[in-house]
């Protein structure tokens, strides 16, 4: 049967860097913020990341857009 997709929200995530480890080796932490608009576009996601981590003491190391999507069954 087929399935049915619809989208249902976006949550930005970055990666920052927390320090070093014993090692040396970089202590990386995720945080994710939620309810970002459908319909920004990847630009505007991603310089929005950077101007709010430029305010943080931690070096931003990468940035990740994660569409949601309910499956739903067509037959339902």
């Amino acid at each position: 049967m087929p399935v049915i997709s619809s989208e249902k929200d976006t949550v930005l995530v970055v990666t920052i860097q927390t320090g070093l480890t014993p090692q040396g080796s970089p202590k990386l932490s995720h945080r994710s913020i939620p309810n970002v608009k459908l319909s920004a576009t990847d630009q505007d996601v991603y310089d929005v990341a950077v101007a709010l981590y430029e305010l943080q003491d931690y070096p931003l190391i990468g940035v990740r857009r994660d569409n949601r999507i309910d499956l739903a069954d067509s037959a339902v």
